[in-house]
């Protein structure tokens, strides 16, 4: 005879586990895959701008001078499917002209290299930043607020002097490229978010650890190593992320300011005078940005799986 399993028991004042739905399940298994998601998220953004062009007012919205609602005209608002098709057609009516998507991927390119350098001065910067606000507590209190308030300096008024500033620099026999105005407006963004990330980071471990360290006589140095920067590793990785997309915002507002030829910047220029013209061609370089942008967050996520090891829980920066 077989045995019947007996329900289990439900506590009183305890509520019964209701099982999810099938459709809540797969939801769930959905946004867990993070491609998938960006993909849904993708087409959500989509899907939202023709719905708004569809149902918005032609001539958008105002309230007295401010414009809260754009216009959805096709020359203000084209169609998805059309910007995607104009990437497929050449850039000019020029014999032999490259396809638009070719020069949008050169810019790309050019920008990516000055992000990339951008980036890497920035994380120095920041981490020196946050290893010295942690090390004396009088330097975050005088450091800390001027790293806030750097980041309210525009970007368009800064990038002329930082050009003209590199211009009259002479170190031995090194030149100062106009590229280098754009690396430094770069990395000026990106070291933020590691400047912070990482201080939150490396003050993260509780006091019952910092007083073990203390007890088995480790120094600063040897409780920064086996302490410190273990546990900082699922702060920094999210603010290495959103550093890598700063630096390819300063590096295209930076071109726009200073006019660097080669870069999606400047692409953004010269198409902007097409916009009555070829409605779609402008959208080319900012969609180009914005894959560069999710492009460059991707390859430094991939840092996670080198240091996964640390990697229990990631903090959002």
């Amino acid at each position: 005879m077989s045995a019947t399993t007996a329900p289990p028991a439900v506590v009183p004042g305890t509520a019964r586990p209701v099982a999810a739905s099938p459709g809540v399940g797969a939801v769930q298994r959905l946004t867990r895959a993070r491609p998938l998601a960006a993909v849904l998220a993708v087409l959500v953004l989509v899907t939202v701008w023709e719905a708004y062009k569809w149902l918005g007012p032609e001539q958008g919205w105002a309230l007295g001078e401010t414009r809260l609602l754009p216009r959805t005209t096709d020359l203000a608002m084209p169609h998805t499917w059309e910007t995607l098709a104009r990437l497929l057609e050449p850039v000019s009516g020029g014999t032999g002209a490259d396809p638009l998507w070719l020069a949008v991927l050169r810019a790309a390119a050019a920008s990516l290299r000055v992000a990339v350098v951008g980036w890497t001065i920035g994380v120095l910067v920041g981490a020196v930043l946050a290893l010295a606000m942690q090390r004396v507590t009088l330097a975050e209190r005088a450091v800390l607020p001027l790293v806030v308030l750097s980041q309210t300096v525009p970007l368009v008024a800064l990038a002329p002097l930082v050009r003209s500033w590199g211009s009259r620099l002479a170190v031995g026999g090194l030149e100062w490229e106009p590229w280098m105005s754009v690396a430094v407006i770069a990395s000026y963004l990106a070291f933020f978010p590691v400047a912070v990330g990482l201080l939150r980071g490396l003050q993260s471990p509780d006091t019952i650890h910092v007083e073990l360290m203390r007890a088995y006589g480790a120094g600063w140095g040897a409780t920064l190593l086996r302490l410190r920067l273990p546990a900082a590793v699922p702060h920094l990785l999210p603010a290495l992320r959103l550093a890598a997309a700063n630096a390819v915002v300063g590096t295209v507002v930076a071109e726009v300011a200073t006019g660097l030829p080669g870069g999606l910047g400047r692409m953004v220029l010269e198409f902007a005078n097409f916009a009555a013209s070829d409605p779609p061609k402008p959208w080319a370089p900012i969609l180009g940005a914005v894959l560069l942008g999710l492009s460059t967050a991707a390859l430094v996520a991939l840092l996670g799986r080198a240091l996964r090891r640390y990697r229990r829980a990631e903090v959002s920066a």
